[in-house]
């Protein structure tokens, strides 16, 4: 039980530190809104019940002790991340908001994108690989409590996203402004690139 409560307790300072997750999702709920942002935090929840059932069954760790899978899906990952920070500096050029309403491939994007970044990062299926694994009790099912504690982690995740959009979104007239939104657009894409430059540049171990 002790266990048990160190584990929520550490779930929650994780899924509420702020990082690639919280990024695009603020870019998201600013720009399409909250409908939009809801989309991102269950396409992130999905990535990470992906990676429960991978650690789960033994497929993370198989990538982790291949070096060539483990820099392909870290180069894909990293590319794509990039790629997202450097969408968020050309979009707002191309795209005004009257095609945003009559181009629905935008807005169907939001589960994709946040469900191939965080798939495609190979830092989190490690992460689900090295945290979990420390609170299975020994002579138990692992693969049951693994799988358990991956889907209390992913509805912890989805409750403070939820609630997180529904901060944003309040904010959003404030942030909408010409102004917040040039600066929100460019720090959330520096902040996209970084976070795919460093995950490219990071060593396995």
């Amino acid at each position: 039980m002790n266990d048990f409560f160190t584990f929520l307790v550490l779930s929650l300072f994780v899924v509420m530190s702020p990082g690639i997750d919280t990024a695009l999702i603020t870019k998201r709920t600013i720009s399409d809104g909250r409908k939009d942002g809801y989309k991102m935090a269950l396409g992130l929840s999905t990535g990470s019940l992906v990676h429960t059932f991978a650690a789960a069954f033994g497929i993370s760790a198989i990538l982790m002790q291949s070096a060539v899978a483990f820099e392909i899906v870290k180069y894909i990952g990293a590319l794509y991340l990039i790629y997202l920070g450097l969408s968020s500096f050309i979009s707002k050029k191309k795209v005004a908001s009257d095609e945003n309403e009559n181009n629905p491939e935008i807005k169907k994007s939001a589960f994709k994108q946040g469900l191939f970044s965080n798939v495609l990062n190979p830092k989190v299926a490690m992460f689900f690989l090295t945290f979990l694994p420390q609170f299975v009790k020994i002579g138990e099912n692992a693969t049951q409590q693994l799988i358990m504690m991956g889907v209390i982690y992913t509805v912890l995740s989805i409750t403070w996203f939820f609630v997180y959009v529904l901060l944003i979104n309040y904010l959003r007239v404030w942030l909408m402004s010409p102004k917040v939104q040039r600066i929100m657009d460019k720090a959330t894409a520096l902040v996209l690139i970084g976070f795919g430059l460093k995950l490219a540049l990071d060593k396995q171990h």
